[in-house]
């Protein structure tokens, strides 16, 4: 009650000096007057300064672990009378950390074979590869036409242009109708052309259309590729060999199918904590969760060019999709806290300051200015938190029981009686 006087007395002094009253100099107005003709302003202003201030300090009394932002009702307040309301809020939950040492999970040694190896090194062959002109000759299937293309109809708007497009005649990531009409014309010839384009083209302009086209054939070249030698290894980086660079590329492969497997298994862990954990998770975690993936999923259809305010989305039933999601995601992350805790498990500094290099290096920013920037808005604290998340992975795997991966069975050949 005392406290709530003296929150009273504080608000009315600090409108006595701001408020203007007839007759009155500012700050000159007796304090009985303020109280009589602001009285809802003062009210609402204590109520906003010692509402949230004795809540915390009923929670911190109580050991509450508060989550969001308590709904407060039938407040109780009358002069002379002790301040009293009732407050309806979440709590972080509380449960017994099981066991999650020893989880099974599916995790074997990757192979990488001779074959996985040739792959590899073709592939790194084609990015090589080197367009050479042929004599003037008539397109035949393989050849690289360089075209002179315009629309001559089909499409609104201006004509498409181009003067050096580049076909690979036959080949299946050409539409049909070009290699049928281009086949067998030679260098300056001309031809015109329908060619019907798919509902789902990429190019809105084109798509589920028939569009009339005017080629000019310019030349002919044919794909050359470099021969698979030392010197084709040298060109590719600090190889002297072509026997190194298949080393490096064994390893390049072994290195991403380990990130895979090691993923797949880290994952059915977390899979395996949270069944084995079943606890209530605060709306405000889930609300929070929810609204992160639907932000995330919007900034990745603008990315692709998609306007989100132009979506009709049924919020409510967006949320109610993704719930048991989130659900299992929140629980995973608590799991994931608790066990970091228990194991004493950090991000160091250096583990940070790493990290924020990698970022200031890829952003082309000053790291002294990024780490400011980042200390603000929280995403350093964010960054910590991600590594310190895959370290706890990382202590999950290595602590793993691991077992062969269940292997598919092949599709049954069907039996053909006559």
């Amino acid at each position: 009650m005392d406290l709530v006087e003296k929150e009273t007395d504080h608000v009315i002094s600090e409108i006595r000096t701001k408020a203007r009253l007839p007759g009155f100099r500012p700050g000159k107005a007796p304090a009985s007057l303020i109280k009589t003709k602001f009285r809802q302003e003062i009210r609402q202003d204590v109520l906003d300064h010692i509402l949230p201030k004795a809540f915390r300090e009923r929670a911190t009394e109580e050991h509450w672990n508060v989550v969001g932002t308590p709904n407060v009702t039938e407040v109780h307040f009358h002069e002379g009378e002790p301040l009293r309301f009732k407050a309806q809020f979440e709590v972080a939950p509380e449960f017994e950390l099981g066991e999650y040492r020893g989880i099974e999970v599916p995790y074997a040694d990757p192979q990488v074979s001779e074959e996985d190896v040739d792959k590899r090194v073709e592939e790194l062959r084609n990015r090589k590869a080197e367009f050479v002109n042929e004599d003037p000759r008539p397109l035949q299937d393989g050849d690289y036409a360089v075209v002179s293309l315009e629309t001559v109809g089909g499409v609104e708007g201006e004509p498409i242009r181009n003067e050096s497009m580049s076909l690979h005649i036959g080949d299946s990531e050409t539409l049909p109708e070009f290699t049928e009409n281009l086949r067998g014309v030679s260098p300056e010839e001309e031809r015109e052309f329908d060619v019907a384009y798919p509902e789902d083209y990429g190019q809105e302009r084109l798509a589920g259309r028939t569009i009339r086209f005017r080629a000019t054939v310019k030349n002919v070249r044919r794909r050359e590729l470099p021969e698979l030698n030392d010197e084709f290894a040298r060109d590719l980086g600090d190889y002297q060999t072509l026997d190194e660079l298949r080393d490096a590329v064994r390893g390049s492969i072994r290195g991403e199918r380990e990130y895979q497997a090691q993923q797949t298994a880290k994952n059915k862990a977390i899979d395996k904590l949270v069944e084995a954990h079943t606890f209530a998770v605060p709306e405000t975690y889930l609300d929070r969760q929810i609204e992160f993936q639907i932000d995330r999923q919007l900034r990745d259809l603008a990315a692709q060019g998609v306007d989100p305010s132009k979506l009709k989305l049924d919020w409510d039933k967006l949320k109610d999709s993704r719930r048991e999601a989130a659900t299992k995601d929140v629980r995973a992350s608590l799991l994931l806290e608790r066990i970091a805790d228990a194991e004493a498990i950090h991000a160091t500094q250096d583990e940070v300051d790493r990290e924020l290099n990698v970022i200031a290096k890829r952003e082309r920013e000053p790291v002294a200015s990024l780490r400011m920037k980042f200390q603000k808005d929280g995403t350093l604290d964010r960054l910590a938190g991600r590594i310190r998340t895959e370290k706890v992975l990382n202590f999950l795997f290595e602590n793993a029981r691991k077992v062969a991966p269940e292997v598919q069975p092949a599709p049954e050949t069907p039996t053909v009686t006559e």
